[in-house]
């Protein structure tokens, strides 16, 4: 079960860095990527902005994300 959730950890940090890439693309957001991308990681990533608001048009919500996640792996890893 912890097995499943680490993998499931790893694999949304791929979804957030494929934001991260997808935002300095600038995809046209009727894209059918970029939607699903954003259909995945505007749910964590809007509070995470509440946080740490962007400052200088640079959004750091997502690295807020990823130091998370990888807290979050690496406590369960522990546990294995």
């Amino acid at each position: 079960m912890l097995q499943l959730l680490i993998q499931l950890i790893d694999l949304y940090t791929v979804v957030i860095l494929a934001a991260v890439i997808l935002s300095w693309i600038r995809l046209s957001p009727g894209n059918p990527v970029s939607k699903l991308v954003h259909m995945l990681t505007e749910p964590v990533l809007t509070p995470a902005r509440r946080i740490i608001p962007p400052f200088g048009g640079l959004d750091i919500s997502p690295m807020l994300v990823l130091i998370a996640l990888q807290v979050i792996r690496s406590a369960l890893s522990r546990n294995l």
